[in-house]
């Protein structure tokens, strides 16, 4: 190639990356303009919030983050039982994922893709049909850790969590097993490794991005769930998606203090995000490409 070629070639690759870096840029943006806005937002006073000229500049005020914890429900008991209630459903996902992911890929059972079909139909149910059954189903079953009924407890809202993100996350993991070469698992077989030690020590450290990927997206799912939260939870045992939208009451729509409530929300899924991303690209990626 000739001297003249290789500065077009070049030329145009330079242009090329600048044009998807602005692309790239420019998509970030956008999508990350509205939680600026939201932040942004929870720092004014509710006449700035709610003018119709936006206000851009303006002296910054923590009166909304003080308003938010001088209500009825209290902000460290809320995100106390969030807390609580997706650690422990996302941690069985999990547990009985794994397994179900492992016979599901590395040891087909019978009809295995009626099997996956049946995990993954369950999510076609839109959950405002199920509410109904679930919510009978909770009043009738007692709480194993005390009390009358599974309704309006934290041990009931695990249970229908861990339900609702099960089927996903076997869907996920299964997909992640089946990329593990089947070579190391017969080499493990020779040498005489249990079902359990080939889990442990060469299935698990292969698909581990892909077990992450998958707890993070159940811990995010779980942490934003509103509808059975609205539905299954009494005072005591509210939920941050709960605890958000009850800023905004019949008095009006205070848009600062519904601001400054969603960003406090919003801080854990970010947070876990941005400690699991390098685990979360990889493990999303892992699957894609045989």
């Amino acid at each position: 190639m000739s001297k003249q070629n290789q500065d077009i070639v070049g030329f145009d690759t330079r242009w090329s990356s600048l044009g998807a870096a602005i692309v790239g840029w420019s998509a970030a943006i956008v999508f990350f303009f509205p939680i600026f806005w939201m932040i942004h937002t929870s720092f004014k006073t509710e006449e700035d919030a709610q003018s119709l000229d936006p206000v851009f500049f303006f002296t910054p005020s923590l009166d909304r983050y003080r308003e938010i914890n001088e209500g009825s429900l209290s902000i460290t008991d809320v995100f106390g039982n969030s807390f609580i209630v997706v650690i422990i459903s996302t941690i069985l996902v999990l547990l009985m994922g794994i397994p179900a992911a492992y016979a599901l890929a590395i040891r087909p059972v019978e009809k295995w893709r009626d099997v996956l079909f049946f995990f993954i139909s369950t999510k076609f149910l839109p959950v405002a049909a199920a509410i109904v059954p679930l919510f009978f189903f909770a009043r009738a079953i007692p709480n194993p850790f005390g009390g009358d009924q599974l309704l309006g407890t934290k041990t009931g809202l695990t249970i229908i969590y861990t339900a609702f993100n099960l089927p996903l996350g076997v869907w996920m993991m299964r997909s992640f097993f089946d990329e593990v070469p089947k070579e190391l698992i017969e080499a493990a077989q020779i040498d005489g490794a249990s079902i359990f030690s080939q889990l442990r020590e060469v299935i698990l450290p292969i698909v581990s991005p892909g077990i992450a990927a998958t707890a993070l997206l159940s811990f995010i799912f779980a942490w934003n769930e509103f509808f059975l939260g609205l539905n299954l939870t009494a005072q005591d045992t509210t939920t941050v998606p709960i605890w958000v939208t009850s800023q905004v009451d019949g008095r009006g729509q205070f848009f600062a203090k519904l601001s400054a409530a969603a960003t406090l929300a919003s801080i854990p899924v970010i947070a876990a995000g941005w400690i699991a991303q390098k685990r979360l690209v990889r493990g999303l990626a892992l699957g894609a490409i045989k």
